[in-house]
């Protein structure tokens, strides 16, 4: 018999009943050796014919469940319940015709009602332990004995199926308890690493309404500031130099005034109702082609490390914000070119920063994105954090390493999508 998991999601019921299936090949195969070599070995008649009927109806009707759980996508608790049910009808049968409850393995009608209470809820496990506890009164009273005039001998036979009853239950209950304690860390880890997740997802969405907010009120003092580099871009009296600057000036005005207008766009709403799917690597060039145009100063080369047509990739305004936070970060560390490689392979992508400078300090490789850092020259530190937690949405990972020949490496790996 299988270990049930408990819970009650139909798709756990539907993996343990598809794994009850394959045990139970096990279970029938052994029981039917032991019905055709006890009496040889033994010397204890038994009825085998009936006894191989039995054990020929079980056969098919495992067969039929199982066929129908390969095709089924869901299972129901009362599916799990009727398959340990017939379990017990099975075993109890085979045992009615060799002994009755004087078989030492009439103990074996337990398994089941273990099973269920590991991974039914009550009243399932209500109704598995009756019907153990009903066939096991039923064969004290209903049963066909087993030929064996020496009592010495019949004596020592019952104890050794009380051995051998004892050495199963013994490797079952310590397997069941090794399963379920192995389950219960490993979905305690999972809820642990979900707060963890949920924790960092509302510091994300409060620092979006803080975001949204400050967008609304920075759009007055923008459009003064563009009214007047207007107005002084028209002046003749300035210096060429000097309007040259104030260009330059509104170039930057206007670049402002378009990232706040598209806050709404960031938030995801674009990519659900006008999604731009392109290839990957033109999207990624666009990309830093407008990154130079509000970064002009440091330089870039995009390399593209795989050959044959790019695959296609969803214009996420979240995803293209966390590519501008690592670039911004890359050229803050080092004023020298960086190096953007490009790379996909059969189900992800993967887009490597890399900079020439110092290195990621050792706590920042330790957060990687878990926490905001302290505040610094450059920012308030939570650049990171909202990078990481927008890749996360995306389902992509990021990676923060200083390679052994110097500098800092980011890399992002992503799932390749279909339009």
């Amino acid at each position: 018999m299988p270990f049930i998991v408990p819970t009650a999601d139909s798709k756990e019921y539907l993996l343990n009943l598809r794994r009850l299936f394959g045990l139970r090949w096990a279970m029938l195969v052994l029981m039917a050796l032991l019905v055709l070599i006890v009496p040889g070995l033994l010397g204890i008649a038994l009825p085998q014919s009936v006894m191989l009927a039995i054990l020929a109806i079980g056969t098919l009707l495992n067969a039929l469940g199982h066929w129908s759980a390969g095709r089924q996508r869901t299972a129901t608790a009362n599916e799990l319940c009727s398959q340990l049910i017939i379990d017990i009808a099975t075993l109890s049968a085979l045992i009615f015709f060799s002994g009755g409850a004087t078989n030492p393995l009439v103990s074996l009608l337990l398994p089941p009602v273990a099973i269920a209470a590991l991974g039914l809820p009550r009243r399932q496990v209500i109704v598995v332990g009756a019907s153990a506890v009903a066939a096991y009164s039923l064969l004290m009273l209903f049963y066909l004995p087993l030929p064996i005039a020496d009592a010495s001998r019949a004596t020592q036979l019952h104890l050794v199926g009380m051995w051998l009853t004892f050495a199963v239950s013994a490797l079952l209950i310590g397997w069941v308890i090794l399963r379920m304690s192995q389950a219960i860390r490993r979905r305690d880890a999972e809820l642990a690493a979900a707060r963890e997740q949920a924790l960092r997802d509302e510091r994300v969405t409060a620092m979006g309404t803080l975001a949204a907010g400050a967008a609304h009120e920075l759009g007055t003092p923008l459009a003064t500031m563009a009214l007047l580099a207007g107005e002084l871009a028209q002046d003749q009296r300035l210096p060429a130099d000097a309007r040259d600057d104030i260009e330059l000036l509104r170039r930057q005005i206007a670049a402002c005034k378009e990232i706040i207008t598209g806050l709404s766009r960031r938030a995801g709403a674009e990519r659900l109702e006008n999604a731009r799917f392109q290839p990957v690597d033109r999207w990624l060039d666009a990309l830093r082609q407008k990154w130079h145009a509000l970064r002009p100063q440091p330089g870039s080369r995009l390399v593209v490390a795989s050959d044959g047509e790019a695959p296609g990739i969803v214009a996420d305004p979240r995803l293209e914000q966390a590519l501008l936070n690592l670039l911004n970060n890359a050229a803050n560390a080092c004023p020298q070119p960086l190096e953007v490689r490009l790379a996909w392979h059969s189900r992800d992508i993967e887009i490597e920063i890399r900079d020439r400078g110092p290195g990621f300090p050792a706590e920042v490789i330790a957060l990687c994105g878990k926490d905001k850092l302290p505040a610094h020259d450059g920012g308030c530190g939570v650049g990171l954090l909202l990078t990481c937690s927008a890749i996360g949405q995306l389902g992509g990972r990021l990676s923060l390493e200083n390679p052994e020949s110097g500098g800092a490496l980011a890399r992002i790996s992503l799932p390749i999508e279909k339009p």
